[in-house]
C-alpha cells in the first residue's frame, strides 16, 4: 500500500515522463547532421549510464524488495548511502539523456531531478524518522544522504530474498533499458518518414 505522499510522487512522476517522451517523440538532435562523432560518443555514454543505473536499481532492491517497511535496510547499497535507489535513478536519468544524443536532454534531467528529489528525500526519510527512530539516527550519522561513500561499505555473508517481491522490483529497474529501445524505434521511425520533427536541439 502506497502512502498518500508516495501516490502523489508516482502521478506527478508519471506526468513528467508523458512529458518528456513527447518532447523525445517530436524532436532530433542537431549532432545527427553535424557530427557524427559526438552522437557516437553521447549514445555510448548513455548506453554505459543506463548499465550502471539499472544494475544499480537491481542491486538495491535485492535487499530493499519485501522490507521496507518491516526493518530498516542498513547493508549492501544502503551502507554506502541512504538513498542508493535515487542515486542510480540519476545516473540512468542523465543516461536517458544522453542517448538522446543531444546535450539538452540530460541537463534539463539534471535540472528536474536536483528541483525535485530532494523533497522525495526528505519526505522518505522523515517517515524513516517515525518508523525506526534512534536507530535511524544512529545510521543517518554514520551514512552519507545521497552520494555513496565507499569506506563505509558493509554486506552480510548471507541475506534472504523474497523472490515474487524481488522479480516485480526488477522490472522497474529496468525501465531505463525499456526507454533507450523506445528511443532507438523513434530514431527508425524518423528514418523511413513515418514520424517527422518540430524541433531541433543541441
Amino acid at each position: 500500500m502506497h502512502s498518500k505522499s508516495e501516490r502523489y510522487r508516482i502521478i506527478l512522476s508519471r506526468i513528467a515522463a508523458a512529458a518528456v517522451l513527447f518532447f523525445i517523440f517530436t524532436t532530433k538532435s542537431v549532432w545527427e547532421t553535424k557530427n557524427e562523432t559526438i552522437t557516437f560518443f553521447l549514445f555510448l555514454m548513455g548506453m554505459i549510464l543506463v548499465g550502471i543505473a539499472s544494475l544499480g536499481r537491481m542491486w538495491c532492491s535485492l535487499y530493499i524488495a519485501g522490507y521496507k517497511d518491516d526493518k530498516l535496510v542498513t547493508d549492501g547499497p544502503y551502507s554506502i548511502c541512504r538513498n542508493p535507489l535515487y542515486f542510480f535513478s540519476m545516473i540512468g536519468v542523465i543516461g536517458i539523456g544522453c542517448a538522446t544524443e543531444t546535450f539538452t536532454f540530460p541537463i534539463v534531467f539534471i535540472f528536474l531531478f536536483a528541483l525535485y528529489y530532494p523533497f522525495v528525500i526528505k519526505s522518505e526519510e522523515r517517515r524513516l524518522q517515525q518508523l525506526f527512530g534512534s536507530v535511524f539516527e544512529r545510521y543517518s550519522k554514520k551514512v552519507s544522504t545521497f552520494f555513496p561513500r565507499l569506506s563505509t561499505f558493509s554486506e552480510p555473508e548471507e541475506y534472504v530474498v523474497k523472490p515474487a517481491v524481488y522479480r516485480n522490483h526488477i522490472f522497474s529497474a529496468l525501465w531505463f533499458v525499456w526507454i533507450v529501445g523506445v528511443l532507438e524505434v523513434i530514431e527508425g521511425l524518423r528514418e523511413i518518414g513515418v514520424l517527422s520533427s518540430l524541433w531541433t536541439l543541441y
